[in-house]
């Protein structure tokens, strides 16, 4: 683990309060263009419930009122609100191979992608130090008058994320600004993930404003488009 990694735990928290915490529950609106690229709508107000040591994630309401969506690495699940199964994929990854960007997502790959990407965003950073994650500094970034750190990092197989090599910026006091990846499940796409408006909650500090978009070659964002809008409007951890 990296001195930057450190900092980074320690400006989001701290590992003590992490390891004390078993899941987080955030009030959310997640928008952008991708939804209407994949056939899909936005989600003006869900709850999402996500348990911090092992990738499970609940979305409450999932597309149809009354619905529950549940995501885990090896399968996913719409369910009524007393549990009876509606939709279930095992293996859900699979079933992406030969997406391109323009790719219409099914509702369950919608569930796969929003499962993931969430447990990735809430565990950030502290996921960063679990077993076969590999960290290095790279060199500093400079942007808008700013200098930030980049950690370089590398998923482990069994952790299911955008991509296995992923870049992650944090600022002089160790908050994440950005965080930059390539979606594979879409064939790829070179996205600038930036995050403000940093706020405590049950300890542990959570950017609850997120937006995405594309990089070009010089690592510059492109404003011209958000392709995801993600707003955390309460978050409670317990």
């Amino acid at each position: 683990m990296t001195e930057l990694l450190d900092l980074a735990i320690a400006a989001h928290g701290g590992w003590d309060r992490w390891q004390q915490v078993s899941r987080v529950a955030a009030r959310a609106s997640l928008g952008g263009g991708v939804w209407a690229l994949k056939g899909q709508t936005d989600a003006p107000d869900v709850l999402i419930t996500a348990a911090l040591h092992t990738q499970h994630v609940e979305f409450w309401p999932f597309k149809g009122v009354g619905q529950r969506g549940i995501y885990e690495p090896v399968r996913t699940t719409i369910e009524t609100a007393d549990g009876r199964m509606l939709e279930s994929r095992p293996n859900p990854r699979a079933s992406f191979a030969g997406h391109q960007l323009a790719t219409p997502w099914d509702d369950l790959q919608l569930l796969y992608f929003r499962g993931y990407a969430a447990w990735t965003y809430l565990t950030t950073p502290f996921l960063l130090k679990g077993q076969g994650f590999k960290t290095q500094e790279g060199e500093r970034w400079f942007e808008n008058g700013e200098e930030w750190r980049r950690l370089n990092v590398t998923f482990p197989p069994d952790v299911h994320s955008h991509s296995t090599k992923q870049v992650f910026y944090f600022d002089v006091g160790g908050l994440l600004r950005r965080h930059d990846y390539s979606v594979d499940i879409i064939g790829g796409s070179a996205s600038a993930h930036y995050v403000s408006e940093h706020k405590t909650f049950g300890g542990l500090v959570f950017p609850t404003k997120r937006r995405v978009y594309r990089y070009g070659a010089d690592n510059r964002p492109l404003f011209d488009r958000v392709s995801v809008a993600i707003d955390f409007h309460e978050i409670s951890a317990e």
